[in-house]
């Protein structure tokens, strides 16, 4: 397999991001040299997918605070608060993304308690910042390996929206790791991938990824899920997730409350891979995980090419929650965890 799509990475120049709105028909690299152009690059979906937000937020405190010029550490505490507003304004679903900046100023405080002067300090920010970047594609790996498990020679999995490499820090992802991990087991997995309209994350961005690999992919429109179901040609279907409260319910791409209706309705298993830095436990329900509506222009065009009538009214939720009665299980870098959720979860944070 060709585990090297990493989509954001550290350079002395700055944070180099893999612009994913131009995939597949393009393979451009930006390199952005302020957290301001971080924060732009999440928010505009240069870079997207929970954990790579949360990496790509590491990196953008780092950055932050290379770029201090300044001598005085209650000024650099200052800035870094400042920083890390500017990256949480950027997407509110996603709950790796605040994970990562609590780490990074936890990292600072305890820094600065040991006295550390301010430029021991900007370089250790860059090496924590590495450092949650190496965790996540090690997190992925384990996910892998625990969710391949759960995978029988020729299923075809079923997949919502991109959960891969491009939505991680690279190498296996999330929901593209379980396949990754089972194919690396020796077994034959095909998968079956929605577009994931509006933005088309599905078309766009799991099937190249999974032609990548060679891991054989069928794209279909989301309308054709139940379809495909009800003929038999779906075994199993794998997510991954932007938030998963403390109860087992799931935000992840809007429709995937809809796939895990009729995954359901049909006796296909419906699982959730996604890092422990995207369970929180501070949130009990679905019902308290904030939902991102983004501009309906996503909606009425495709690029430049309008779809809809001028002046239609239009609704664009980012993400939809599935209730944790419609999940089999949900995988992390410390097993497979089942109902009741609430328990099994927690019991993962504290091993």
């Amino acid at each position: 397999m060709n585990l090297n799509i990493i989509p954001v990475k550290w350079s002395d120049e700055g944070v180099l991001m893999l612009d994913q709105r131009l995939l597949p028909t393009e393979e451009k690299w930006l390199t952005l040299t302020t957290y301001d152009d971080v924060a732009k690059g999440i928010k505009d979906m240069v870079v997207r997918g929970a954990p790579a937000i949360g990496v790509s937020a590491a990196y953008g405190i780092a950055l932050g605070a290379k770029s201090f010029v300044g001598t005085n550490i209650d000024d650099l505490d200052e800035e870094i608060d400042y920083v890390s507003g500017v990256l949480a304004a950027t997407r509110p679903t996603a709950v790796n993304l605040f994970w990562a900046i609590d780490r990074m100023k936890k990292t600072f405080q305890r820094a600065r308690s040991e006295g550390k002067s301010v430029n021991e300090i900007k370089q250790i920010l860059v090496d924590d910042a590495k450092a949650i970047h190496d965790e996540d594609i090690e997190s992925q790996r384990l996910i892998a390996q625990y969710g391949g498990e759960l995978l029988n020679d020729n299923d075809t999995v079923l997949t919502h929206c991109n959960a891969g490499a491009l939505a991680t820090g690279g190498v296996w992802g999330t929901a593209l790791g379980v396949i990754r991990g089972a194919v690396d087991q020796g077994k034959h997995v095909a998968v079956i991938a929605d577009e994931t309209r509006p933005y088309l994350q599905g078309a766009r961005l799991t099937a190249w990824e999974l032609m990548q690999d060679e891991i054989p992919v069928t794209l279909i429109t989301d309308n054709m899920s139940g379809h495909v179901m009800k003929k038999g040609r779906v075994q199993a279907v794998v997510v991954g997730s932007d938030r998963i409260a403390a109860n087992g319910d799931v935000a992840n791409k809007i429709g995937t409350y809809m796939v895990a209706v009729l995954a359901k309705r049909h006796g296909i298993p419906f699982y959730v891979a996604a890092p422990l830095s995207t369970v929180d436990l501070n949130t009990p329900t679905g019902d308290e995980i904030p939902i991102e509506e983004r501009d309906i222009r996503e909606v009425t065009h495709v690029k430049d090419i309008q779809l809809a009538p001028d002046e239609a009214t239009v609704s664009n939720y980012a993400f939809d929650v599935t209730p944790n009665d419609l999940v089999t299980a949900i995988i992390t870098e410390k097993g497979v965890a089942r109902a009741p959720y609430i328990e099994s979860l927690k019991r993962q944070f504290e091993d």
